[in-house]
């Protein structure tokens, strides 16, 4: 389990650490895992992972935070307006895993280089769609250099909230909430059905060490994993 560590003395910053002993879930190294969650007065989400290990291994952090910029149960998130900057994306086979060369977005539902309804393309006839029962895709943000960059936003025409993406990592998960089927119940007591919140995890590829032509995944002995991803809100 994670192991609250320390809280800032603003109160808008956490650390939790977590250790995985060597080969727990088949993978080497005894690894030493940290991530910060701080808020801070910009209105900025800043997330920071750090990893250490004493064996070569492969390490690929992300989160897997639901966001509806309309509120709490407020219903689908498909009429949000989603920016993307990726020229690529990752196709999947029929076990949703990643797998061969990248897939152009232009010309289809995965274009969101121009601003666009989540929901515009959702349903359209296409077997990536219908293998993912929607958006659960990730997209290549060409940011290979490791630093910090804008790579997209959402907003909701319901309240004006917008949210940006900064991040230093190359990939970004888009999830639609497909698998959302009502049995789990909501804050304000109502039921999270499908498409009641999106995730855009940012990370490296999936299935990277299958796949020699993806981003390394490697964690060397004496190397530190350090990445950075911000949600910028504005309204």
């Amino acid at each position: 389990f994670w192991k609250f560590i320390k809280e800032k003395s603003n109160n808008q910053s956490l650390y939790l650490e977590y250790y995985s002993k060597d080969m727990e879930e088949g993978f080497p190294g005894n690894l030493i895992v940290g991530v910060e969650y701080s808020l801070n007065d910009f209105n900025e989400l800043n997330i920071k992972y750090t990893a250490s290990t004493d064996k070569k291994t492969i390490i690929n952090l992300t989160q897997h935070s639901y966001f509806n910029l309309s509120g709490e149960s407020s219903g689908d998130i498909l009429d949000h307006i989603l920016n993307i900057d990726a020229e690529y994306y990752l196709p999947v086979n029929e076990n949703m895993i990643p797998h061969g060369p990248y897939e152009k977005v232009e010309s289809t539902p995965f274009d969101f280089n121009i601003p666009k309804k989540i929901g515009l393309d959702i349903f359209a006839d296409d077997i990536q769609l219908k293998v993912g029962n929607g958006y659960d895709h990730c997209f290549v943000l060409g940011n290979q250099k490791g630093k910090l960059k804008k790579i997209g936003s959402v907003e909701s025409p319901k309240t004006g909230i917008k949210m940006d993406i900064i991040t230093d990592q190359p990939g970004i998960q888009l999830y639609t909430g497909n698998f959302l089927d009502g049995s789990l119940k909501s804050k304000e007591k109502k039921f999270y059905k499908k498409h009641s919140g999106f995730c855009l995890e940012t990370q490296h590829f999936p299935n990277s060490p299958n796949e020699k032509e993806y981003p390394s995944v490697v964690l060397n002995k004496g190397e530190i994993y350090n990445t950075e991803t911000i949600y910028k809100f504005s309204f």
